[in-house]
């Protein structure tokens, strides 16, 4: 065994493995170690590993018309990390390169090094459900560099050169090389290592502001919610500035430089307007990337990312801004791409969420076209029979009518207090009991206090109306209705509405057919209410009814207590 020849390229080893570290910072090569690997990556690994098994050639020692060199190293890496097809094209690559040098060995390198690439990647088909470890590494290592010791014995002439050449340099390459390939897997599973920490620690903090900031985002893209968003993502990571901006202008700018991006004017940087024009991320290492008009700007890097709504449509841009205390790290870049992608996934529920509203707030309107007319009629004959006798309580008739469709019109689909709901309740209840008097009688039990808790609008009348029609009317007598609210462990709201009529037959949300004359609950008018119940309030939450034919029927909603800020919001909405 030649010791000098081990010891000099035992230095040379170490300068290849160092280059190699290098290009583990190559988004190509990180990728790949995730599995991520597209082909366009691949291609990429095979040039890189193919510059590392090339670099270690000329990095060798000529030795008897031979090179003792690492070029193994790059081929074999390459075939353990991405399988048969990188690590044989990496090897064709090395293995001609090897070819065109000459040498009475240059045949037997050119092949030897195709295999050892084929070698490596057949490896790693076989273990693919399992890493390779180092020791995995250490032993193809050798494997590998004996083979190429035998193809050089069966290829190389003349035969004594090619022997006298094994002697020599068969002991120093196979435990140089070999080790070569375990340190270099070894500093690839710190890597590995560092992705995992840095994806850790970015979904930890996208999950942090993600907790803080979720209930801003209900409301869309406004100067509230991005100013919100913006304090939360400054407080929780280490940049020097965060802004937000619509398509046109700054919504929120929260950290350095903020006396000159002002909220409200116009977008002034460049960057900003390249991703709102290419809706792509965008990394702006250098204050003249960022374009910023101020030339005492602060800033020096950035990172933007696009905020998207449904089908492709830009909202916006979120920055994060460094300045000159530090730069944009891994982290920074892969928190802000999870914060882009939460913003843009709020965004698109607020925008569901709205047009649900719009959805619900037409089906109510669609429901006071079908009724109102009708009641209308009704209520209008019976003023009318009043004016003569009771002019005083035609004229009492008359503002509870106005009432009634001012509430109906002013509350469709939004939020009122409890008290404001029954005063819309009342006002239908003066028109009709002027019309059917003794037959229709109401009695409230409210507890004292709930009537100041929000509800949705229209959520009882609804049921007052198909308690009169439905199940009093019906009976020669007429009957009583009964409504009550109270408040259930502090935490629920129970509003009922019952009546002592005919009962229900049958599903009481499913319409009857024209010619059945069986009661049953308005369909439009419970249905709506039901799923309006559960659209605000989850799936829980909606209408409980119990009926028995000939005694009545009691309708119980439950509201959760403690949701006036969402109410509000959806009101706004």
């Amino acid at each position: 065994m030649n010791l000098s020849l081990m010891v000099t390229l035992a230095e040379r080893t170490a300068v290849l493995v160092v280059a190699t570290l290098l290009f583990t910072r190559v988004k190509a090569f990180r990728s790949l170690l995730n599995q991520r690997a597209t082909v366009k990556d691949k291609a990429v690994m095979v040039l890189i590993f193919s510059a590392i098994s090339i670099f270690g050639t000329y990095n060798g020692i000529w030795y008897q018309d031979a090179i003792a060199n690492s070029r193994v190293i790059g081929t074999v890496v390459a075939g353990l990390l991405a399988g048969p097809w990188v690590g044989l094209l990496t090897g064709l690559v090395a293995g001609i390169h090897r070819y065109t040098l000459g040498g009475f060995t240059d045949l037997a390198c050119a092949i030897s090094t195709i295999s050892e690439g084929l070698l490596a990647g057949l490896i790693y088909q076989f273990r693919r459900s399992r890493e390779i470890r180092w020791t995995m590494a250490l032993a193809v290592g050798f494997i590998a560099e004996w083979m190429q010791m035998g193809i050089i014995l069966l290829l190389a002439r003349p035969y004594e050169a090619a022997l006298a050449l094994i002697k020599a340099i068969s002991v120093p390459m196979s435990v140089v090389n070999a080790l070569g390939i375990a340190i270099l897997i070894i500093i690839i599973d710190l890597v590995k290592t560092e992705e995992d920490r840095i994806g850790a620690l970015q979904a930890q903090r996208t999950l942090q502001v993600a907790d803080k900031t979720l209930s801003y985002l209900r409301q869309g893209l406004t100067y509230e919610s991005a100013r919100k968003v913006a304090e939360e993502i400054l407080r929780t990571t280490r940049v020097a500035a965060v802004a937000i901006t619509d398509t046109k202008k700054v919504l929120a700018h929260v950290g350095a430089s903020s006396s000159h991006h002002v909220v409200g004017e116009e977008i002034s940087t460049k960057a900003t307007r390249e991703v709102l024009a290419t809706k792509e991320v965008k990394i702006a290492r250098t204050k003249e990337e960022i374009g910023c008009r101020e030339p005492n700007c602060s800033l020096r890097c950035a990172i933007l990312v696009p905020l998207m709504r449904k089908q492709g449509e830009i909202a916006g841009v979120l920055k994060l801004y460094q300045d000159r205390s530090r730069k944009l790290s891994a982290v920074d870049l892969e928190l802000v791409r999870g914060l882009g992608n939460l913003i843009s996934t709020q965004l698109e529920l607020a925008d569901l969420e709205k047009q649900a509203r719009l959805l619900a707030d037409a089906e109510i309107k669609a429901l006071h076209a079908q009724i109102n007319p009708h009641f209308l009629f009704n209520a209008l004959n019976t003023i009318v029979s009043f004016i003569r006798f009771r002019p005083e309580q035609a004229r009492e008739l008359l503002i509870h009518l106005g009432e009634y469709f001012r509430r109906n019109l002013h509350d469709s689909g939004g939020f009122v207090t409890l008290a404001e709901e029954l005063e819309h309740i009342e006002a239908y209840l003066a028109i009709e009991r002027a019309r059917f008097g003794e037959k229709l009688r109401v009695e409230y039990d409210i507890e004292p206090g709930v009537d100041r808790y929000l509800v949705p609008g229209l959520v009882l009348q609804p049921l007052v109306e198909n308690a009169v029609k439905h199940g009093l009317l019906p009976k020669r007598e007429g009957g009583v209705v009964r409504i009550a609210a109270r408040l259930q462990d502090r935490q629920t709201l129970e509003l009922s509405v019952a009546d002592n009529g005919v009962g229900i037959e049958g599903d009481p949300f499913e319409p009857p057919p024209p010619s059945d004359g069986k009661r049953r609950l308005s369909g439009i008018g419970l249905s709506n209410v039901r799923s309006r119940l559960q659209s605000i309030y989850g799936e829980p939450y909606g209408i409980v009814i119990e009926s028995e034919k000939g005694k009545g029927t009691t309708c119980v909603i439950h509201l959760p207590i403690g949701v006036k800020a969402h109410a509000e919001s959806v009101h706004r909405g």
